[in-house]
């Protein structure tokens, strides 16, 4: 029986701990979060779950063998840095953490030391995205040519990183998980309406040597909830919406390609319109499927589907696109 103890209860924490509570080869210890009125919370729902208002008390318990961080960004490295230290497995919320430096550092230590280490980027253990990956990895969509997302929403202004930080994540992590390719470039473009130096409204494009294009529309300033991401094969076309109850995934017998390399100068194209299929996907809660490939991570001593070589790449993306903003959207190699 794995003994888990989670830091922090506060937006995604309660998740958390509902979703390992639930599985049958671990136990949650205690959970840690400095604010009374949360602890309180936890103690009406879980009265067996130790409570502690300091972090530390759960890195330093030796009979806690994994500990998931789910606190600000700022917080990821220094707290993972201990845990990792004392010798436990760790599962971290996204992202990663700040600088692909710490990044590194944390990577080194899991390593050396032959411990789990595991970032919640949950969209990967969707229904939607793996059946994504399956059909992508069956060579129906043919070629990849782009890959374009929207994830805008009237949302919560986060008071230390910009929206990138805070929403790219998720699209860039299943971008990592679909396309394997490295990218090559990133451009970037934003503005900060509160005039805080964090963009909560910014544009990345992301570049690939093979001409492969991802572009990530992310903002907190809109009046309507979008997640919507389309994916074009010279073969097929993928409409994925997340907002959509039901038919979350649609393939589309669509595409285009050039003509023959003489017809190309006049910038001929064919196009191709067919039928629409939507296919079933798994309903299980993704969060739940987090849980379980962590735990099943340490029994096996395996890399878990959000490794830790996903985590680092999207703080790639991100650490990059943080130099491109401040350039004005110039281009920044990776």
């Amino acid at each position: 029986m794995i003994q888990i103890g989670i830091i922090g209860y506060g937006y995604w924490g309660p998740n958390l701990v509902r979703n390992f509570y639930g599985q049958k080869h671990c136990l949650i210890r205690a959970v840690a979060d400095s604010r009374p009125d949360r602890l309180q919370i936890l103690s009406q729902l879980y009265p067996s779950i130790h409570r502690y208002s300091d972090g530390n008390d759960i890195i330093n318990d030796p009979a806690i063998d994994a500990v998931i961080i789910s606190t600000p960004v700022f917080s990821h490295f220094p707290l993972a840095q201990k845990a990792l230290m004392n010798g436990k497995h760790v599962l971290l919320e996204k992202p990663m953490a700040s600088t692909v430096n710490e990044c590194e550092i944390l990577i080194e230590l899991a390593l050396k030391k032959n411990l789990i280490l595991m970032v919640d980027h949950t969209f990967l253990y969707t229904g939607a995205i793996e059946k994504i990956k399956e059909i992508m990895d069956a060579d129906i969509l043919g070629n990849i040519r782009y890959l374009d997302s929207t994830r805008i929403n009237l949302g919560l202004f986060q008071p230390d990183i910009n929206v990138l930080w805070d929403l790219a994540p998720h699209d860039l992590s299943i971008l990592r998980y679909l396309y394997n390719e490295e990218p090559y470039s990133v451009n970037a473009t934003g503005i900060s309406h509160t005039m805080n130096d964090f963009e909560n409204i910014a544009y990345l494009t992301i570049n690939y040597s093979s001409g492969f294009i991802a572009h990530f529309n992310c903002s907190w300033t809109s009046p309507v909830k979008v997640r919507m991401m389309l994916i074009g094969g010279d073969k097929k076309m993928i409409i994925y919406n997340d907002v959509e109850p039901t038919e979350k995934v649609k393939i589309y017998d669509t595409a285009y390609q050039f003509k023959t390399a003489e017809e190309k100068k006049q910038i001929l194209v064919d196009y191709r319109v067919g039928d629409i299929f939507v296919p079933k996907l798994n309903n299980t809660e993704a969060l739940a499927s987090v849980a379980n490939d962590f735990l099943n991570s340490i029994q096996e001593s395996k890399l878990p589907r959000s490794s830790y070589k996903i985590g680092i790449d999207v703080v790639k993306v991100l650490e990059a696109s943080d130099k491109s903003l401040k350039r004005k959207g110039a281009e920044v190699i990776i």
